[in-house]
C-alpha cells in the first residue's frame, strides 16, 4: 500500500470552508467573484476555471460531492499515491470546466474532478465494488450506467436540469485518460534489478580455491 498525504481530506476541507465563505452575510459576492462564467474568457479571469471547482450551489450539493469525493478518493489515493490522486483531480476538473464553459452560462462544484477519479478508478481497478443505484456493483457497471445516465440528461430527455452533464461527461473521459495512461506506464517498467541480484547463487571462497587447484595449472 502506497503513503498517501491524505489530498482527498484536504480537498473536501477545502470545499467545506469555501462553502462557509459562501454563505457568511459578511462576504457578499463571493460566488460571483470566483464561478466559473464567461468572465474567464473576455476577462481573461482564467483562475476561476480552477476556483469553480470548490464552489457549491447548496448543501445537497456539497454533502453528494464530499460523500463520492471521500469514498472514491481515498481508494485512488491509496492506489495511485497522493501526488498522481491531485493531478487526476485537478486535471479532470479543470478541462470539464474549459469544455463545460462552451455550453453553461455558469458553473461551479467538484463533480467534474469527482468523475475523474471515477474514471481513472473504473480502468485502474473495474472490479472494485461501490454502492450505486441502490445496489453493490463493480465501479466499471456503475460508471456505465452514470455515463448512460448524463447523456441522457444533456440530451433532454430528463427534461431541463441544473446538473452540468456535459462536465460530469468530460471530467470521466479526462479520468479514462490518465487511468489508461498510468495503466500502460506501469507494463513499461522496466524489471527489478534487485531481484535478480537477491537470486544470485553465493559461491564461497573455498570452493573457488578448489577449482583453481584442479583446472588451473
Amino acid at each position: 500500500m502506497k503513503k498517501i498525504k491524505f489530498y482527498f481530506l484536504w480537498l473536501a476541507l477545502i470545499c467545506i470552508i469555501t462553502f462557509i465563505l459562501q454563505n457568511l452575510p459578511g462576504i457578499p459576492g463571493f460566488t460571483e467573484l470566483f464561478i466559473l462564467n464567461q468572465k474567464a474568457i473576455t476577462n481573461f479571469q482564467i483562475y476561476r476555471f480552477l476556483t469553480a471547482i470548490f464552489l457549491h450551489g447548496s448543501i445537497t450539493h456539497l454533502l453528494y460531492n464530499l460523500f463520492a469525493l471521500l469514498f472514491f478518493g481515498i481508494i485512488l489515493e491509496k492506489k495511485i499515491g497522493s501526488n498522481k490522486f491531485l493531478i487526476t483531480f485537478l486535471v479532470s476538473g479543470i478541462i470539464a470546466n474549459i469544455i463545460a464553459i462552451n455550453f453553461y452560462k455558469s458553473s461551479l462544484g467538484a463533480s467534474g474532478a469527482i468523475y475523474g477519479i471515477l474514471g481513472c478508478l473504473t480502468i485502474l481497478a473495474p472490479l472494485t465494488m461501490v454502492w450505486a443505484f441502490g445496489l453493490i456493483m463493480p465501479i466499471s457497471i456503475a460508471s456505465v450506467l452514470w455515463i448512460t445516465g448524463d447523456i441522457l440528461r444533456s440530451l433532454g430527455a430528463f427534461g431541463e436540469t441544473n446538473i452540468g452533464s456535459i462536465a460530469h461527461l468530460s471530467g470521466i473521459a479526462i479520468g479514462v485518460l490518465i487511468g489508461l495512461i498510468l495503466r500502460l506506464n506501469k507494463r513499461k517498467k522496466p524489471y527489478n534489478l534487485n531481484l535478480f541480484q537477491k537470486l544470485k547463487t553465493p559461491i564461497s571462497e573455498h570452493y573457488i580455491r578448489n577449482w583453481e587447484d584442479g583446472f588451473v595449472k
